[in-house]
C-alpha cells in the first residue's frame, strides 16, 4: 500500500523511487511482466493495459489501495480512482474534483501540447462536460429537455426496423461477425435518426467515431470528420427546424449558439455509440458464451434487460472515464491529490470493487448501482437509449437466428483496448441460413403470417460418459401418434417451447411486445 500523503502525479513531486528500488529502469516491454515506466510508475496505456486492463487494475489496487498514481499516454501523471465508494465521491463532489480541463497543470505548464493522442477527450470545449455550476445546469438542461422529448416507442420502431436490415445482410451466408456487421453498426444507424442526420451516415462515420475515443494518431482527423457533418446539420436546422434532437437543441430556450449545439451533438453521437456498441457485442458474448448466462436467459428466469444490466456490471461500455481535475489540495483514498492533478474515473475497476462486491462471479440482477455510466451531476442523461438499443436490437437479433452458436472457442476471442474501452474486435457466429425478411416489417423468426414465438439460445448439449457394466436402464415409454396419422413438425425457422405461458404471462408480453412497437 502506498504511504498516506505520498503525493505523485502533480506539478511539484515528480522524483523517481529511492535508490536500489526494482523499479528503477523498468519499461514497458513484452507482455506478461511488470509494465513500469522509469519513474516507478504504471502505465495506462501500452502492450499491459491493451491486453490485461482488468490485471492491471488489480495490480494497482494491490499497491496503493482505491486511488493509485498513473501514467497517461506520453507518461503525462495522473490518478486512477478504483474504489467504489471513492469514485462515488468525486463525481458526486464538483466543488473539489471539476470537469473544467482548463485546470490541468500539465496543460497549463505545457507538459501535455495540443496534438495529445488524448486531445480530442480532454481539450476544453464549451459543452456541459466540461463544465460547472451555473453553465453546467444551462447547457446540461438543453441536453436532458431535448432526450426528454424523444419518443422511446418510435426509437424501438426504428431498432427493430435496422436490426432487421442488418441481419439481412447475412442471414443467407450462415455465419458472421457480429461486431463488424451489427453491434457496431446498429447504434449509429439509430443515433442518427434521433439526431436528424441520417443522410450522413457511412462507413466513414462509424469509423470515425470509434477512432476519435482510442487516443490515435488520426484521432484529431476523425474528429474533425465528424464535427464537419455534425456542422452541416445544424445550419440546416437553423433554416429549417424538424422534430429531431438538433432541431430541439437549436431552438432550447437556454440559448446554445451553433458552436454549442454542434458541439453536444458531437458529445451525444460518440457516447451514445460507443458504450451502445460495446454493450451489444459484450452482451451477445456472454449470451453465447457463459453457460449460467444462457442457461438462465433461455429458460426465462431472465430478461434481456436483466442481461443487459449484468453486463453492465461485469462488462462496462467503458472502462475508465478522462478526466477530474482537482480544484486544490485536497485527499482521497489515502493520497494527497494535488490542486490541478488529473484523475480518471475507473468505472471496471470500481465495479468489483471487493468492499461492495467481495464475489464478483456472484449474480447482480437487480443491482443497479454500477458505475458504467459515471454518477453526479455528469451521469449519463442518454443511457436508457443505449439500454432501449442494446436489449431491442438483440431481441430482434435472437428472434431471426433463434440457433446462433460461437464459431470459434471461446478462448480465441480477440479485444482491442484505449484508455476508455474494451473492444471486442470479432464475434464469428454460425446459424442456419434463413431468406431476407420485409425490412418495414416488425422481425421475426418465422413467416408473417406465423405468430410470433419465443427465442431460445442452446448451449451444446454435453455427450454423456460412457455407462458402466451394470443392468439395463429401461427408458420410459415414448408416446406414439395414433395409427394412419401423419408425423407434424415445428415450422421452419421456430424452436419448440418448452411449455405455454401461464394465461397472465401471456397477457404481460401482450404489453411488451406493444410497447417495443411490434
Amino acid at each position: 500500500m502506498t504511504t498516506p500523503y505520498s503525493h505523485r502525479p502533480g506539478t511539484d513531486d515528480h522524483a523517481g523511487p529511492p535508490p536500489g528500488c526494482p523499479a528503477h529502469g523498468l519499461v514497458a516491454d513484452a507482455f506478461g511482466g511488470d509494465h513500469l515506466a522509469p519513474s516507478g510508475l504504471r502505465r495506462l496505456y501500452g502492450p499491459e493495459a491493451e491486453n490485461d486492463p482488468m490485471g492491471l487494475y488489480e495490480k494497482l489496487r494491490a499497491e496503493h489501495g482505491s486511488v493509485a498514481p498513473v501514467l497517461l499516454h506520453g507518461d503525462v501523471p495522473a490518478w486512477l480512482v478504483l474504489g467504489h465508494s471513492e469514485n462515488l465521491h468525486m463525481t458526486r463532489t464538483p466543488s473539489q474534483f471539476s470537469r473544467d480541463s482548463r485546470r490541468w497543470s500539465a496543460v497549463n505548464d505545457g507538459s501535455v501540447p495540443p496534438d495529445h493522442p488524448l486531445a480530442p477527450i480532454f481539450t476544453w470545449q464549451p459543452i456541459c462536460v466540461f463544465a460547472d455550476g451555473a453553465d453546467h445546469e444551462r447547457l446540461r438542461g438543453a441536453v436532458t429537455d431535448s432526450i426528454g422529448r424523444i419518443d422511446h416507442r418510435g426509437v424501438r420502431r426504428f431498432i427493430n426496423r435496422y436490426s432487421n436490415r442488418l441481419v439481412n445482410d447475412f442471414c443467407q451466408d450462415g455465419k458472421a461477425d457480429l461486431v463488424s456487421r451489427f453491434a457496431e453498426h446498429l447504434p449509429m444507424m439509430v443515433m442518427i435518426q434521433i439526431l436528424g442526420m441520417p443522410e450522413e451516415y457511412s462507413e466513414r462515420l462509424v469509423q470515425a467515431a470509434r477512432d476519435m475515443i482510442k487516443g490515435t494518431e488520426t484521432a484529431v482527423e476523425s474528429n474533425e470528420y465528424v464535427m464537419g457533418a455534425l456542422n452541416r446539420l445544424v445550419a440546416r436546422r437553423r433554416a429549417a427546424p424538424r422534430e429531431d434532437f438538433a432541431s430541439w437543441l437549436v431552438e432550447h430556450p437556454a440559448g446554445l449558439t451553433d458552436a454549442e449545439v454542434a458541439q453536444h451533438l458531437r458529445l451525444v453521437l460518440i457516447a451514445a455509440y460507443e458504450t451502445t456498441a460495446n454493450l451489444i457485442a459484450n452482451v451477445l458474448r456472454m449470451v453465447l458464451t457463459d453457460p449460467r448466462f444462457r442457461a438462465q436467459l433461455s429458460g426465462g428466469h431472465m430478461t434481456l434487460p436483466e442481461a443487459v444490466e449484468q453486463t453492465l456490471w461485469d462488462e462496462p461500455p467503458f472502462t475508465t472515464i478522462f478526466g477530474r481535475w482537482a480544484v486544490g489540495d485536497t485527499e482521497l483514498g489515502g493520497q494527497r491529490i494535488k490542486a490541478g492533478d488529473a484523475l480518471v474515473v475507473g468505472i471496471a475497476a470500481a465495479n468489483v470493487d471487493p468492499v461492495v462486491r467481495p464475489d464478483v462471479n456472484a449474480s447482480m440482477q437487480g443491482n443497479r448501482a454500477h458505475l458504467a455510466f459515471s454518477g453526479g451531476p455528469h451521469e449519463c442523461p442518454g443511457q436508457d437509449i443505449g439500454r432501449a438499443i442494446a436489449d431491442t436490437g438483440i431481441d430482434a437479433l435472437l428472434l431471426r437466428l433463434p440457433d446462433i452458436q460461437l464459431a470459434v472457442p471461446e478462448e480465441d476471442l480477440r479485444w482491442s483496448a484505449s484508455l476508455m474501452s474494451r473492444h471486442l474486435q470479432e464475434l464469428p457466429v454460425t446459424f442456419a441460413a434463413r431468406p431476407p425478411q420485409d425490412v418495414a416489417g416488425p422481425p421475426s423468426a418465422t413467416p408473417r403470417h406465423a405468430p410470433r414465438t419465443e427465442w431460445q439460445v442452446e448451449s451444446p448439449r454435453p455427450v454423456p460418459a460412457q455407462a458402466a457394466p451394470g443392468p439395463a436402464v429401461v427408458p420410459p415409454p415414448v408416446p406414439t401418434a395414433p395409427a394412419g396419422a401423419q408425423p407434424t413438425a415445428p415450422p421452419a425457422g421456430q424452436i419448440p417451447q418448452q411449455r405455454r405461458p401461464a394465461a397472465p404471462a401471456r397477457a404481460w408480453q401482450a404489453v411488451v411486445r406493444w410497447w417495443r412497437g411490434y
